[in-house]
């Protein structure tokens, strides 16, 4: 479960036993936990789940993902080249 960024309170992570799922990320903080699917060609995030996330939670986590779009799609590129070595 590598942690890509930790940014106000935020934990940015992948779970390693997700199989060959698309890009995503998991996001926690606290109680809250929610996961975004990345599409790269679109520079877009779609909200697969939330759990304990109200609109307030949104913004934030939309927002770090969104400033850190590049660095998320290199680590996820990174992490799946790592994964297939094994």
């Amino acid at each position: 479960m590598p942690t890509i960024l930790e940014i106000l309170g935020w934990r940015i992570f992948f779970y390693a036993n997700e199989g060959h799922e698309p890009l995503h990320v998991h996001a926690r903080k606290a109680e809250s936990e929610c996961k975004y699917w990345i599409d790269v060609d679109n520079y877009d995030i779609v909200e697969a789940y939330a759990f304990n996330l109200g609109p307030k939670d949104r913004r934030p986590v939309r927002r770090i993902i969104f400033d850190h779009f590049d660095y998320i799609v290199g680590q996820w590129d990174e992490f799946q080249r790592s994964r297939s070595n094994e």
